[in-house]
């Protein structure tokens, strides 16, 4: 049976879970190999904290936004602190949270408090820092596109350039930040590059290749000029990626294949490679159904976030 959003040979990137919360299984998996990783085992040691700070000694603190951003991650405090308490043997500190992932944060305000072991939440303070202020300078910067395009018809999309063990966050953080999720990984569609089409001695025939080999999934077809783009519209292709593609380009592109609409039905356009902020605006103009940006998960700066005691 086709998976979900396929039809006709299109898998629509609005077919991807785009409303999921993050993947607690996951989380917890990542949360045991970072602590593990920081502390040297399982339990491991915080040598410095377990020195300074007496094991019964409880307090309090804010975790703070230092700079304007949107939030994303903010499960992860209460999963890091729960799993910190549980190698210690301590009480799990209490969380009382003020913001939610997707909300636009200043500078100054309070993201949650927590109350309990020094222990634990010392132990905490840098594993759930490293995750959150990844996960919300994606959403910040997702955020960034989502706006430039507002008022437009294109979407803004992540892609694969994700870090490795990552993505289930970072694609959440996407979402966050109000950008769409493409495809999951290799597995669930077929994205056919330039290599490919070398590989394969021609687009037409990478294609045939693809729904000979697996007919259940979408295909997607990267094209850089327009007889490639009628190509692939000939050998069944229903989502382009119009790659490199200059705006006067891509505006021929967009032109030819909706005039062949009436005939192949609906084309998905996807602009990709090379795209900057400033240009969103003009590329959405040209008629593209999408913006595929890599930068959203592998360049986005993290956003400051703190935790400080009082």
């Amino acid at each position: 049976m086709p998976p979900k959003g396929h039809n006709g040979g299109v898998t629509m990137p609005e077919s991807q879970p785009q409303e999921a919360p993050l993947d607690h299984r996951w989380l917890a998996e990542m949360i045991e190999h970072a602590l593990t990783e920081d502390l040297g085992g399982n339990p491991g040691r915080d040598v410095t904290t377990q020195a300074t700070i007496a094991a019964d000694a409880v307090v309090t603190g804010e975790l703070v936004a230092r700079e304007a951003g949107i939030l994303a991650g903010v499960d992860v405090l209460d999963e890091i602190l729960r799993q910190v308490a549980l190698r210690w043997g301590l009480q799990v500190p209490k969380v009382k949270v003020h913001c939610a992932d997707g909300d636009s944060v200043r500078p100054g305000d309070v993201i949650a408090e927590v109350a309990g072991p020094g222990h634990v939440i010392l132990t905490a303070e840098r594993t759930l820092l490293n995750f959150m202020s990844h996960a919300s300078g994606i959403a910040t910067h997702t955020r960034l596109w989502a706006d430039a395009l507002a008022g437009t018809e294109a979407r803004v999309l992540d892609t694969r350039k994700t870090t490795p063990m990552l993505r289930e966050l970072e694609k959440y953080a996407v979402r966050c930040g109000g950008g769409v999720n493409k495809r999951r990984g290799l597995y669930d569609v077929a994205l056919i590059k330039d290599n490919h089409v070398v590989a394969a001695g021609g687009v037409a025939e990478a294609i045939v290749a693809v729904k000979t080999r697996f007919p259940d999934v979408g295909v997607q077809v990267e094209v850089e000029r327009l007889a490639q783009a009628h190509e692939a519209i000939d050998a069944g292709a229903r989502f382009l990626m119009l790659d490199n593609m200059s705006e006067s380009a891509m505006i021929e592109v967009v032109r030819e294949v909706r005039a062949r609409e009436g005939e192949v039905g609906k084309v998905e356009l996807e602009a990709t490679g090379g795209l900057t902020l400033d240009r969103a605006s003009a590329v959405a103009a040209t008629g593209v159904d999408y913006l595929s940006v890599g930068a959203l998960t592998h360049s986005s700066p993290a956003l400051d976030l703190a935790l400080d005691l009082h």
